[in-house]
């Protein structure tokens, strides 16, 4: 294969990466707290023979939109969700990971828990737990749950060091190697929760100028290897 096939190639594995990446936005549109991801092309040029180059692309980085989702209103009092920056902090049997999807509920032992059970922690990394008798139960901006005017927890509430180095794992968890501090003014919604800041209309556009995108590259693939075979015919002959 010629240097056009390669360079057709190499955008072509980009592309389909990047369709992959937009159907899990779209089957997450409606996911609590997740964050979209779009992919990053680069290019690569690589010199060859007498002082000409070949110029690829590449598409292995993963950029994730951390713009603000809707808030919609549950009335649930165990649903929060952070207005502005800021991570909830779960537990999970990996480590520590941010999060905001914040729909919780207490277990059968009064710990705060994510719907796959992992707890809830405030900004010392304690569980949040909750006693099974309060009543009157609110939970302020800052993120104190109160029962009666009086405070037992608070969430936890931070914010990544680094958070273009964060890595996602699975849909709405992510990874902070880097570490994480609280947030100094923490905005906790007591009866709300972060839709997806997915916008589906959008992704699908844009899955059709992939489509298209990747079709015309694949015909630019045949249309060359119809030539090299020709090439090589005519010169057998």
């Amino acid at each position: 294969m010629e240097s056009a096939g390669y360079a057709a190639l190499s955008r072509l594995s980009g592309l389909k990466r990047e369709m992959q990446v937009i159907a899990n936005n779209i089957a997450n549109a409606n996911t609590t707290g997740f964050r979209q991801q779009g992919i990053i092309f680069s290019e690569y040029i690589r010199e060859a023979d007498a002082g000409a180059s070949v110029a690829m692309s590449a598409a292995r980085v993963r950029n994730t939109s951390f713009a603000q989702g809707t808030l919609e209103q549950t009335n649930g009092t165990f649903d929060m969700a952070i207005e502005g920056d800021g991570f909830f902090l779960i537990a999970t049997p990996n480590g520590q990971r941010l999060t905001r999807a914040g729909s919780f509920t207490p277990d059968n032992a009064g710990t705060l828990v994510t719907p796959d059970g992992y707890q809830v922690l405030d900004n010392g990394g304690a569980p949040v737990f909750v006693p099974p008798d309060a009543t009157d139960l609110s939970i302020g901006r800052d993120g104190t749950i109160s029962t009666q005017g009086r405070p037992i927890g608070q969430i936890g509430v931070v914010r990544p060091l680094e958070p273009s180095q964060m890595v996602r794992e699975g849909s709405v968890l992510f990874k902070a190697d880097a570490g994480f501090e609280p947030t100094d003014e923490p905005r906790v919604m007591q009866g709300f929760v972060e839709a997806s800041n997915v916008n589906p209309i959008l992704q699908i556009s844009r899955m059709v100028e992939v489509q298209r995108a990747y079709e015309l590259g694949q015909s630019f693939l045949d249309k060359e290897d119809e030539r090299i075979r020709s090439a090589i015919k005519a010169f057998i002959k």
